[in-house]
């Protein structure tokens, strides 16, 4: 069974996806970006925008039962890389401690708003052994 996470984000239903969709013990969680109600939060600001992409993200994962312990997978995507990637990896360091998952840091051009420097997606399982 297929059960979906709406944030209520307005992209959700104009674009046609769920902030994180969790089919057996998978959660995919959907990119994320530090937009909450149609604001950005801390604008072309790096290490704050991953601060809080976490925040949504762990927010996230707690109403499909999971945490950021549980992550498995990490995609971030990053404009221009070479000088933002160290702000990432220092906010993205804080968030997931010691969990250690796999993870790729990939350099874009853009995201849907030019005040948007970080996008990340996620998978994580739950374990019914846990």
């Amino acid at each position: 069974m297929i059960q979906h996470y709406f944030s209520g984000a307005p992209w959700e239903e104009s674009i046609g996806y769920a902030r994180a969709v969790k089919s057996g013990e998978t959660i995919e969680v959907s990119g994320t970006t530090s937009v909450k109600k149609g604001e950005v939060h801390a604008p072309f600001d790096a290490f704050h925008q991953t601060v809080r992409i976490y925040e949504i993200i762990n927010e996230t994962l707690h109403q499909m039962g999971a945490s950021l312990t549980d992550i498995t997978r990490i995609r971030i995507f990053v404009v221009d890389l070479p000088a933002n990637w160290q702000k990432v990896a220092e906010a993205h360091s804080a968030a997931i401690g010691n969990a250690r998952p796999a993870m790729s840091m990939i350099g874009i051009s853009a995201l849907i708003n030019p005040e948007l420097i970080v996008e990340i997606e996620v998978t994580a399982k739950i374990y019914s052994n846990k």
